[in-house]
């Protein structure tokens, strides 16, 4: 493997296309976390802790949202986008109602919040930030990294990424400066993500020569039953890699949650690697998958390999590295997240394991199959993970997440082997 390694140059694997949209997709995720550490000292100072913790619980319910918003289409368009790069008619069309999809979600969203908010007097401690937040909404509906992403041309957004942080950097700096400026947060960063997002739709439409049509309901409805299974797939996903410090929650004191949460935040940061692998390499899998099979088992095996070795870097280095990463993020010796960072750290390595088997699954549009391996690694998760919760508090907990990366990788495995056989068989001999 290393001597495959060494035999590519450097400058054909910076002009690699699904190496270029790995290192952009990196670029972005990075820049959203540096972000938001810097904004964390920021916020507190100028809010306060209490109001600082209530703008992230209206964030994350804000969060859990964007995946009504995203409906599968991170998954199902990039694919649709690559397969007609070429044809700029039906390009226009998918895009065009892509966009009206999700400003739909996101308008029928935006009236849950307000319907719960003026309605039912629901998030009485944060109700105007979080109705404040609901801009977010439409930042995420207007976010075109998908077009991007099957356009295989990840620079300009990802720049403009960068861009819309540093604004809302900036306003954080200039405007937030009391608690009762607090619901301005979150509008400020959905204030300046819209903005960004519509200067790109201008560049797509202008400069790329793509239309923008009227909304097509019947291509819309048919667009969302298509995505339903992958929308509830990335819901099971979200709970499953998100609900362990919430199953933690019920079985112990706060001081454990905190010192969980610091480790299981580093993990789930470099887990976004295989994620990002995935989204990488997507659009140009789905091309050769439909042009040329042999071209594609032989791509996705390369990846693998590499992947497999990145991740095993990954892993081993916050293993090694967990008792100063701790050190520097908490500035104190927390010799209890120490352990679960370092009983934490295979998980990205791990994750790794079942990339191809997703990457199969979404080239195929297996999404039935998806749906069902995400829904039975959810319901692992929660009952493994509630089991070893109780009787061995955090440490239970890690070895539930740990467990569940390889159930969901044999559950895909089977899965495919038993309903497209020749998919295993071309890319695992």
């Amino acid at each position: 493997m290393f001597e495959k390694l060494s035999l590519i140059s450097l400058s054909s694997f910076i002009r690699n296309k699904s190496i270029q949209n790995f290192l952009f997709l990196a670029v972005i995720q990075s820049s959203n976390v540096l972000i938001s550490i810097i904004s964390m000292p920021l916020l507190i100072q100028g809010i306060g802790v209490d109001q600082f913790g209530l703008v992230n619980l209206a964030l994350s319910v804000i969060i859990l949202l964007n995946i009504l918003v995203g409906f599968g289409y991170n998954l199902s368009a990039p694919r649709e986008v690559a397969v007609n790069q070429q044809d700029k008619d039906a390009l226009s069309h998918l895009v065009s109602n892509v966009f009206s999809s999700k400003i739909i979600l996101a308008s029928m969203a935006t009236f849950v919040i307000f319907l719960g908010v003026f309605g039912f007097n629901l998030f009485q401690e944060y109700q105007m930030i979080l109705v404040f937040s609901s801009l977010l909404l439409f930042s995420e509906a207007t976010l075109p990294l998908w077009f991007f992403q099957g356009m295989e041309k990840m620079k300009l957004v990802s720049i403009a990424n960068i861009f819309s942080k540093l604004l809302f950097l900036m306003g954080i700096v200039l405007f937030i400066h009391s608690p009762a400026q607090s619901k301005w947060v979150n509008f400020m960063m959905g204030f300046f993500g819209l903005a960004i997002n519509l200067s790109l739709l201008a560049y797509i439409h202008f400069f790329m020569g793509v239309k923008f049509y009227r909304p097509e309901f019947s291509s819309i409805w048919k667009s969302l039953k298509e995505n339903v299974l992958l929308f509830f797939s990335n819901l099971a996903s979200h709970i499953s890699i998100n609900g362990g410090l919430i199953i933690l929650s019920f079985f112990s004191v706060a001081e454990t949650l905190g010192m969980y949460s610091l480790a299981e935040r580093v993990v789930m940061v470099l887990r976004l690697f295989p994620a990002l692998i995935i989204q990488a390499i997507f659009p140009n899998a789905s091309k050769l998958y439909k042009s040329d099979a042999e071209r594609f088992y032989k791509f996705m095996k390369n990846v693998y390999l590499r992947v497999l070795f990145f991740g095993a870097l990954i892993s081993l280095g916050a293993y090694l590295t967990a008792p100063w990463i701790i050190k520097v993020l908490s500035r104190s010796e927390l010799d209890e997240s120490v352990l679960y960072l370092k009983t934490l750290a295979i998980v990205p390595f791990m994750a790794c394991l079942n990339v191809g088997n997703v990457v199969l699954l979404l080239v195929a549009d297996l999404k039935e199959l998806l749906f069902k391996a995400s829904w039975m690694m959810c319901l692992y998760m929660i009952i493994a993970s509630s089991i070893l919760t109780y009787f061995f508090g955090g440490v239970g907990l890690s070895y539930g997440i740990i467990s569940t990366e390889i159930i969901v990788f044999l559950i895909c495995l089977v899965l495919l082997y038993q309903h497209k056989k020749e998919l295993v068989h071309g890319f695992y001999t």
